[in-house]
């Protein structure tokens, strides 16, 4: 037993010396022992740079993310597509921006209404090809159009009021000699008859006192067989060949007889208002 332990230790002792050996032999071994080390801290250094990385691509694609995220505006009165388009520096211009908006605008990219959302930044949906075809037609007149109708809005707006007159409820007159004179005065100055209120009613006064059923059987006209009648006393002869077309054809009509009266004295005297007497 003390033999082999001799043995086992030269062995021992003699390993040790071959390591040692190896160990002050230099530089040729100490290559896989630095080989050893690099080796064993590389993946550390992987680890740390995954580490270190990581958060990099992270925040970029958080970046990406943000940048990416589209923007809302609200139409207000006045503004087109092309406006906002600009604001925005929009790439693609007006066109993008109403293929990303296309539903919220409707098929007519001229005319976007205040108080609609318009998303900026998205993504256009695929037009059919009727739909694509009715806004390339509608492309190239974009702006011009949208101002040509603002135009005619704010024109019709303008003229609405000059339209009123003619909806004008017609005049009305009094079932008197008062409301008689004036619709008679009304409808001379239709046909260039001329006489004033005064003229007629100061011939009305003497003539018939105011009475439309007035008529003289005691006079020369009477004995004729055509006695003076109306307002005015005027016989049949003489109304009918001066009635005013418009009036009634009976002579006691009083818008009729003043009218016919007032005929037949401007083309004898001038006008009714030349006549003091008898005519």
């Amino acid at each position: 037993m003390p033999a082999q332990g001799k043995h086992r230790r030269p062995k021992s002792v003699s390993l040790s010396r071959g390591i040692a050996a190896v160990t002050t032999g230099g530089a040729v071994l100490a290559l896989p022992v630095l080989g050893a080390t690099t080796a064993s801290a590389a993946p550390a250094h992987s680890i740390a740079a995954e580490k270190a990385v990581a958060p990099v691509s992270v925040t970029a694609q958080a970046n990406s993310v943000t940048k990416a995220a589209p923007a809302k505006h609200s139409v207000v009165s006045g503004e087109t597509l092309s406006k906002i388009a600009r604001e925005y520096s929009v790439s693609g211009g007006w066109k993008k921006l109403y293929e990303g908006n296309r539903k919220a605008v409707g098929e007519n990219p001229n005319l976007i209404h205040p108080g609609i959302t318009l998303t900026i930044g998205a993504k256009a949906a695929a037009p059919s090809d009727a739909k694509a075809g009715k806004a390339a037609k509608a492309a190239p007149v974009a702006e011009r159009t949208a101002t040509a109708e603002r135009a005619d809005r704010s024109e019709r707006t303008t003229a609405a009021p000059a339209a009123a007159p003619a909806a004008a409820a017609p005049a009305t007159y009094t079932n008197d000699l008062d409301g008689w004179i004036k619709e008679s005065l009304a409808v001379m100055a239709q046909h260039g008859i001329p006489g004033s209120y005064d003229g007629i009613h100061r011939n009305i006064i003497r003539e018939s006192s105011g009475n439309p059923n007035a008529i003289n059987n005691w006079d020369s006209n009477a004995v004729k067989g055509t006695p003076s009648k109306g307002l005015l006393q005027v016989i049949d002869p003489t109304f009918q060949a001066y009635h005013v077309p418009g009036t009634s054809t009976d002579s006691y009509d009083p818008v009729a007889n003043i009218t016919a009266a007032c005929n037949y004295a401007a083309d004898r005297y001038g006008s009714i208002d030349n006549v003091f007497g008898a005519y």
